[in-house]
């Protein structure tokens, strides 16, 4: 699912680790990223942890999309600074799922979390063809 998406990768996100209801994504905050008071715009920040998150609900197979999503911002990001998200599975029941994910960058005292975001999942259906060869509409 990461190799299509375009708009992450665009953005030079990189997805470090996925596996089963976990997965890793860092991106460096770019001159482009930084909003008028000279900090790292919310969305750039939200789009990295949506990312994390999309890939994470997705490592179990069916296509599965957002449901619904919040986020805390608690520090501001900066000009230079690589962006770490870490998204980890809470629970799964039906086609539904939440998933937190935390955004941090190191430091020479340790991760220092810049944003908490919680994801809600939907499993959706696979898709089916308006008209079958050879069948009947």
């Amino acid at each position: 699912m990461f190799d299509a998406d375009v708009a992450s990768r665009s953005l030079g996100i990189e997805l470090v680790q996925a596996g089963e209801g976990r997965a890793v994504a860092r991106m460096r905050i770019t001159e482009q990223m930084v909003n008028g008071h000279d900090i790292a715009h919310g969305g750039y920040v939200f789009l990295l942890a949506d990312t994390a998150f999309a890939c994470a609900c997705n490592s179990h197979g069916p296509v599965t999309v957002a449901a619904g999503a919040d986020i805390a911002f608690i520090a501001a990001g900066r000009l230079g600074d690589e962006l770490t998200a870490v998204a980890q599975e809470r629970t799964r029941y039906g086609r539904n799922g939440i998933y937190d994910v935390t955004v941090h960058r190191d430091t020479t005292d340790g991760p220092e979390v810049v944003a908490e975001f919680r994801g809600r999942s939907r499993t959706i259906a696979p898709t089916r063809p308006a008209h079958a060869p050879g069948g009947r509409s």
